[in-house]
């Protein structure tokens, strides 16, 4: 199956996803903040990664912005329960910064299984590695 990097700062969280995913026949990678998942990306390319939108240090709308830059075909699914108070869903601007999908926590996992096949299903795009000319393109 496949190899999936989970960026979410809740401990909690990345061992549930971890677990759903592993069931499926996944290998899961964990990172703790968005910092963290785009040098585990460097270092082991994931097939898809999955990351929370609301984190300390980089959160997700940034670490989607930089994985991008860096890995234009990564593929991204971004998950969110809102900011601290519930109010605020970021998840459309995911979209837009290049998340293929995103959910709504809680879910379950046959939501989620679904959209990471849905995911994983969709053809490569181009560039898998970093690219080239050594400097990221801008996003503006």
């Amino acid at each position: 199956m496949a190899q999936i990097l989970v960026i979410d700062d809740d401990e909690q969280i990345r061992g549930v996803l971890r677990r759903m995913l592993e069931r499926a026949g996944h290998s899961v990678v964990e990172a703790a903040d968005g910092e963290l998942g785009t040098q585990a990306h460097r270092a082991h390319p994931a097939d898809l990664i999955i990351t929370d939108i609301f984190m300390p240090q980089r959160d997700g709308l940034e670490t989607i912005v930089a994985l991008r830059r860096e890995f234009v075909g990564v593929k991204l699914i971004a998950i969110s329960g809102g900011d601290r108070t519930g109010a605020l869903d970021l998840r459309q601007e995911a979209l837009l910064f290049g998340a293929a999908r995103t959910l709504q926590k809680p879910f379950t996992a046959t939501e989620l299984l679904a959209v990471v096949g849905e995911v994983l299903a969709q053809p490569p795009a181009p560039a898998q590695g970093p690219t080239t000319g050594g400097t990221p393109p801008k996003v503006e």
